[in-house]
């Protein structure tokens, strides 16, 4: 049962569709429902187990949520409509051609103009004083639904390609599938919200920072640190928040650094460097994730960002507010459980290498992942045992780090194992040629730019080295997104998986945990201690099941690390 939701001007409009998008010959007619009747209606419909069919995921169902509606399925149209505009597999259909193409210079992956949202209203700045009016998609249900329709109608296409076969159409099902499963789990992680502790967070700021200071005002230690500073730079009134001020000081000083970057830094022996990194690390600490931070992200115990799935154009998420992608090891002691629960942190190892080795079916590499540590096994078999080595080799490989230490040991990776690097050298040399390349479902980088392609019509020396240089770089754009790519496929599914694992033990009134954190290729779950285990098991067979749903039963393993914990601090 297919049943697309849409804005209405009395609240929303339900129709249910069959599966190529027709209105459904049983139930024609779209039924109209109230803003205040809608969570009524669509839990006493989620019964039948429909696929809901949306403009967009955060739209409807973080409300339906707040209603104590939790939904099985979904089918995430502004989504699907990014991937399918621009995948290789359906680059042939109508659709693909007729939509507004993502360049490499963009930064975040768009769908098709039709379904983008309306511009916002110029008395925008009254909505946060106003209660949520609820879904704002300008589409009306029948644009929704002739969208719905034009989609599959080009995923329908994708196994029709010349050279294509049907595993084309089954891949691009299941990664357009994964990512409306990924926006729901986004909108339930947003729900639950990772379980933070405000007064350990205070506890931490105090040991690091000091005393919580006065509006405006410095922290004792940063304070501190600024009175050190001024009398080493000899600079009375310095005000080392300000990278111009700060760098006029250092140059009076003899400090010849064309940036403030640490590592810049660090090459001075200066008196001064040492406070000044001091004063740099406890400075993004207070003004990432201080005093500030905490009140305004931190509620009722829980920290509740919005993820952007698909955020990034290889399928990786963003976030909304919070830098929820980017709690630092400082806070982290902050992240703890409830009473009687436990944070169940699972990370899949060395990810993005084992997905190289499926990617490019490389026997030779699979037979080096079959212990946990792939980097170990690679320098069993190429690099005298030399773990390191062997890492910086494959590390430069994918992201194509080709001069340096990586660049000397690359050779070595290649003759030990030529189809692994064959692999992403290839992908290399189709973005240098100006081509895309595509994830194992069917995501594919956005094409070249208009600067890169006029780039490339160079008729000097100095342009063509420069259009030589910029080719390069989009060459290593390339060689990373079909790895990282895939890797976000697989995660996706390992995602998806797991939220039904969860869902089945509740359904059969067992305890389980509830996903509230993910980060690329780590998920932590929020569990009773009781159900700690069934937790873990769940955990394991989901990665197992998208490993297999990517690659079908191959010879390379996928081991996911598990820390029972219960700060996130513990977990690494």
């Amino acid at each position: 049962m297919y049943l697309l939701l849409a804005a209405h001007a009395d609240g929303a409009a339900l129709q249910e569709l069959t599966t190529d998008g027709a209105p459904a010959p049983s139930n024609p007619e779209p039924r109209v429902v109230s803003s205040g009747e809608l969570a009524v209606v669509v839990r006493g419909l989620e019964e039948r187990r429909p696929r809901w069919i949306w403009h967009r995921t955060q739209d409807w169902y973080p409300p339906l949520l707040r209603a104590g509606v939790e939904l099985e399925r979904c089918y995430d149209l502004s989504l699907c409509a990014s991937i399918l505009a621009h995948s290789e597999f359906t680059a042939h259909t109508g659709y693909a051609q007729a939509a507004e193409k993502l360049t490499q210079d963009d930064e975040l992956p768009q769908p098709p103009r039709a379904l983008q949202p309306p511009a916002p209203p110029p008395e925008q700045g009254a909505l946060f004083d106003a209660p949520d009016p609820g879904p704002r998609s300008g589409q009306s249900l029948e644009e929704l639904r002739t969208e719905y329709a034009a989609q599959q109608e080009a995923l329908r296409q994708a196994g029709t390609a010349p050279a294509a076969d049907d595993r084309r159409r089954q891949r691009l099902q299941l990664l357009l599938a994964a990512e409306s499963a990924a926006a729901m789990i986004a909108a339930e992680m947003q729900h639950a919200g990772v379980p933070w502790r405000k007064e350990l967070h205070e506890r931490i700021l105090a040991e690091q920072l000091g005393p919580r200071p006065a509006p405006g005002q410095r922290p004792a230690k940063l304070e501190a640190l600024t009175a050190e500073l001024r009398l080493l730079l000899q600079s009375p009134s310095l005000n080392p928040d300000s990278p111009q001020e700060l760098m006029r000081a250092l140059h009076r000083n003899g400090i010849e650094v064309r940036s403030t970057r640490q590592w810049e830094l660090k090459e001075s022996n200066h008196p001064a460097i040492v406070p000044l990194l001091a004063y740099k690390k406890l400075a993004r600490l207070h003004a990432a994730n201080g005093w500030a931070w905490l009140d305004t992200w931190v509620e009722n115990g829980r920290f509740r960002p919005e993820y952007v799935v698909g955020g990034v154009v290889s399928g990786r998420w963003a976030s909304r507010g919070g830098g929820a992608l980017q709690i630092p090891r400082q806070v982290r002691g902050a992240v703890h459980a409830d009473p009687g629960h436990k944070l169940v942190v699972a990370d899949a190892s060395q990810l993005e290498p084992r997905v190289l080795v499926a990617l490019a079916q490389d026997s030779k590499m699979a037979e080096a992942a079959r212990d946990k540590d792939l980097y170990a096994g690679i320098a069993a078999q190429g690099f005298g045992g030399d773990r390191a080595k062997a890492k910086v080799a494959l590390l430069g490989a994918i992201y194509g780090a080709t001069t340096g230490e990586s660049g000397r040991l690359m050779p070595q990776l290649a003759r030990t194992y030529p189809r692994a690097v064959g692999f992403v050298e290839q992908a290399a040399r189709d973005g240098e040629a100006g081509l895309t390349v595509t994830s194992r479902l069917g995501r594919s980088s956005p094409p070249p730019s208009d600067r890169w392609l006029r780039s490339q019509h160079s008729t000097t020396a100095e342009e063509q080295r420069r259009a030589d240089s910029i080719a390069r770089s989009r060459g290593r754009f390339t060689r990373n997104f079909v790895v990282q790519g895939s890797a976000a496929d697989w995660a996706a599914c390992w995602l998806a998986e797991l939220r039904r694992r969860l869902r089945a033990m509740r359904a059969h009134g067992r305890d389980a945990g509830e996903p509230v954190f993910f980060l690329h290729d780590e998920v932590m779950v929020h569990c009773p201690e009781h159900a700690v285990a069934d937790c873990i098991r769940a955990i394991e067979d989901s990665a197992n099941a998208a490993k297999e749903l990517l690659f079908g039963r191959i010879p390379v393993e996928f081991p996911v690390s598990v820390a029972v914990v219960d700060s996130y601090d513990a977990a690494k």
